[in-house]
């Protein structure tokens, strides 16, 4: 929402620097910790293994965990189930590549907003930006949040088939102030925060591989005998089927987000696709054929929680294992995308979409302090239920839309900008073969859920006269002005922060 601010990005080259607000100044010393006192912004910080952390991290969340049943009720037997995993992780490859061209082709954070404001201009991305603002964000981060508010007290209700809800939504909330703080206060922490948890998730799965290795190993192969009988070919079946494990694979782009911070980004995003995405497919075919080493089909279809039922008959006294290591993976995943998706409210603002306050970097630890504490307010809110079914419904449409935009977006520039530089360049029919996907992805739950999902398109148009009055008009009223930039000031003074310096 663009504003007319007081606030000065530029600085004296010496170790002081005075900022003007309103009718206030306060004095930022010692910014010795900046790599450069002449260009205040966010640090490049994050190498190639920090990028793999990041994609690994919030890819592995719950989904591997408990989304087995879906895909197996859908595709009707084991072998399918698992060829349904590989093309998924293919598929979300591929997708990932396309976003390594856009990357690098256009490198700054934000991901999917920055290309669609590229490629269509400011009123679609706004409405990128309105819907992830409204909807994508902070409910994805509320799912992960209450799923592992789930799984973390499972061991003390074991005998109770419901959980008790204000505990859940409880633990969920502390999670997220947590992990809002530990962002807000170091991006080493954050990354660091990253890389534990996602060795957490991944032992948990090669406990569970090992197990099934060793299942297979002693001859229980009996769910494998035949095993594509009773598949279903019908194309509304598989296409479901397919859909489940598309959504497993739901984070390959996050790393987008933050290209502003990748050390080489024209190296490291590439690279870090590359490395993590098969390491995620195998890891998740791998997990698949454990699990059916175990439990037949019926079982896995009678399941809430599959890899609960894995331990149960496998790990004896160690179950109660499974569930720490469940909840263990989601808190990694929530912290790598409170760390991403932070940046694209950060890069809105920037561009004068969202309120200035948002674009604020802490002069102490560098970080997106108010976008971070906004991202936060807003999951909060998110918990006044705590039914994840319901939220993961409207967030899979939005994130499918505008995956979709994305590709189309690189698609337009192939075809208006031939000649532009492009470090990375993917085969055109591998781009219309995922454009053709994606529209696939966004057809497809629109027929299936047309009314949950016409509340989302409800909201998706919202955005226009948001963006009319807060965005295009801001400019004719001097009370709004006035009152934007009266925000910012309080914002920059509570949060000890400045805009971020552009490059000469």
């Amino acid at each position: 929402m663009a504003t007319n601010s007081n606030i000065s990005p530029t600085a004296p080259k010496n170790h002081e620097r005075r900022v003007e607000i309103s009718d206030h100044e306060f004095l930022v010393n010692s910014l010795e910790n900046s790599d450069d006192e002449e260009n205040f912004k966010l640090k490049k910080e994050l190498g190639l293994m920090d990028g793999v952390g990041i994609i690994v991290g919030i890819i592995i969340g719950s989904g591997i965990f408990v989304s087995p049943k879906g895909v197996i009720q859908f595709s009707g037997s084991v072998g399918m189930s698992l060829v349904v995993w590989v093309i998924s992780g293919m598929l979300s490859t591929v997708g990932a590549l396309c976003y390594a061209e856009l990357g690098t082709m256009i490198p700054r954070s934000g991901g999917d907003y920055a290309y669609v404001l590229e490629a269509f201009g400011p009123l679609p991305a706004f409405l990128f930006m309105w819907v992830a603002l409204t909807i994508i964000l902070p409910t994805s981060n509320t799912v992960m949040a209450l799923t592992f508010a789930n799984y973390i007290i499972k061991p003390f209700f074991e005998t109770c088939d419901v959980l008790p809800d204000i505990p859940v939504r409880l633990i969920a909330a502390v999670v997220v102030c947590l992990l809002t703080w530990v962002n807000c206060t170091n991006v080493k922490w954050a990354k660091n925060v990253q890389g534990i948890f996602t060795m957490a998730k991944i032992c948990a799965l090669m406990l569970i591989i090992g197990t099934g290795i060793q299942q297979l190993a002693a001859g229980n192969t009996q769910n494998y005998q035949g095993a594509f009988e009773g598949t279903n070919w019908s194309l509304s079946s598989i296409s479901t089927a397919f859909y489940q494990g598309l959504f497993s694979f739901a984070g390959w782009n996050c790393l987008n987000f933050v290209v502003e911070e990748l050390k080489d980004p024209f190296k490291t995003l590439p690279r870090a696709i590359l490395i993590s995405m098969p390491i995620v497919t195998l890891v998740y075919f791998l997990t698949n054929m454990a699990y059916f080493a175990v439990l037949d089909p019926d079982e896995v279809l009678a399941s809430s929680a599959v890899a609960l039922s894995f331990a149960g008959y496998v790990l004896g006294s160690l179950k109660y294992v499974m569930p720490i290591f469940v909840a263990l993976s989601t808190f990694g995943s929530l912290n790598g995308c409170i760390f991403a998706c932070s940046r694209l409210f950060f890069v809105g603002a920037r561009e004068g979409h969202l309120p200035q306050a948002l674009a604020l970097i802490n002069v102490n630890t560098f970080t997106p302090m108010p976008a971070l504490i906004v991202l936060g307010f807003l999951t909060l809110c998110m918990l006044f239920t705590s039914d994840t079914l319901v939220l993961i419904n409207y967030v899979s449409f939005s994130e499918s839309l505008f995956v979709m935009m994305s590709i189309a977006a690189l698609l337009y520039l192939r075809y208006t900008q031939p000649y532009r530089h492009r470090p990375i360049k993917v085969w055109l029919w591998v781009v219309v073969l995922f454009f053709l996907v994606c529209v696939f992805l966004v057809v497809l739950p629109v027929i299936e859920r047309p009314m949950e999902l016409g509340i989302a398109i409800g909201i998706f148009l919202a955005g226009i006269p948001v963006y009319v009055l807060c965005v295009r008009r801001s400019h004719k009223s001097n009370k709004f002005r006035d009152f934007m930039g009266s925000f910012t000031s309080v914002c920059q003074m509570l949060c000890h922060g400045l805009p971020e310096e552009k490059n000469d």
